[in-house]
């Protein structure tokens, strides 16, 4: 099949055709021992079955994406936070929108198998860019992505002083995404902010219109309280539910994650836990190397190990196996 003269007439659903024969697209890419196959991405309400809670770390780069998946979770999340502090050095206060979010997440899919969701803010505009960035994101490969209620210029969700949009806009919002995607496994999950601006009951019944208007499921950001977190899981209760714990600073209380489910949230997200830790790490090695001092070797990975996560041995078989003469 990869021999001299053999031909390769394209990809078709999915496949890849050589010779006139049909292969899955990461059927050879297992054939020389990579860690992750590419294709192989399972829908999101397949993901949500795998386990429950569905828990959601946030990768802010192709690294950490690697990373969660190699740690043995079920699915990822690219989030606004993350990707603006890591890649551009920036608060998420709106200052990077849609460009800047799709070139990570093409990065951060190249590097895992994991289905993705995607933080897609307010949708960058109105109805067309809402649809034009589902589809966008559905091309890439991207299994799910949640677009908010909050008014420009929007920030955190854990920030104080929100500002939402009306209900009616959003509602437009929630049925241009759902009219957008062209296979309805592409999980729409819809996201209101309006619990710290206008209270518990206005997110509610927003999260109900935004269920009405098409979403595959809710995310209440910023609930404070576990009372507040009871009152949300009663009344959604059998609906993809999500909230986000951004650790070490913001509004929602760490709970175990089973007690998250046994309230009857189904996807909890961890937008800042790996981007906090990892910034840590690098202070610390930056002051130690300003010091003058050596690199802890118990607080880092060497040389063999860092192969292996990013997968070396692959790209050396794949040398091997095609050898071109310089």
């Amino acid at each position: 099949m990869w021999g001299a003269g053999s031909r390769f007439d394209g990809v078709r659903n999915g496949r890849w055709f050589w010779n006139g024969r049909s292969r899955r697209g990461g059927d050879w890419v297992k054939d020389l021992g990579m860690q992750h196959v590419l294709g192989e991405r399972i829908a999101w309400k397949e993901a949500l079955r795998t386990e429950s809670p569905l828990l959601l770390p946030v990768a802010h780069d192709a690294l950490s994406a690697r990373l969660i998946e190699r740690a043995g979770f079920s699915a990822v999340q690219v989030g606004g936070f993350a990707v603006a502090g890591s890649r551009h050095g920036v608060p998420d206060v709106d200052l990077t929108h849609f460009a800047e979010r799709y070139a990570a997440v093409r990065d951060i899919l190249s590097a895992t198998s994991l289905p993705m969701m995607v933080d897609a803010d307010d949708g960058y505009g109105d109805a067309k860019n809402v649809t034009y960035t589902v589809r966008a994101y559905e091309g890439l490969g991207a299994a799910a992505l949640f677009v908010e209620d909050q008014q420009a210029p929007k920030q955190c969700g854990h920030m104080d002083d929100k500002r939402v949009v009306p209900v009616e806009e959003m509602v437009r919002k929630v049925e241009a995404a759902v009219a957008a995607r062209s296979n309805k496994e592409f999980f729409v999950l819809a996201r209101t902010d309006a619990l710290g601006p206008e209270g518990l009951e206005s997110a509610i019944r927003r999260g109900e219109r935004y269920l009405k208007a098409g979403a595959d499921g809710v995310y209440v950001e910023g609930p404070e309280t576990v009372e507040q977190l009871e009152a949300i899981g009663r009344v959604f209760r059998g609906v993809p539910l999500a909230t986000s714990v951004l650790e070490n600073g913001g509004k929602t209380p760490w709970l175990p994650p089973a007690q998250f489910g046994e309230m009857g949230f189904t996807m909890i997200l961890y937008p800042v836990t790996l981007l906090f830790a990892c910034t840590d790490a690098v202070e610390r090695a930056a002051a130690d190397l300003r010091a003058g001092r050596p690199l802890d070797a118990r607080r880092a990975v060497d040389m063999t190990r860092f192969e292996e996560i990013v997968d070396l041995g692959y790209w050396q078989r794949i040398e091997k196996r095609f050898p071109i003469d310089g």
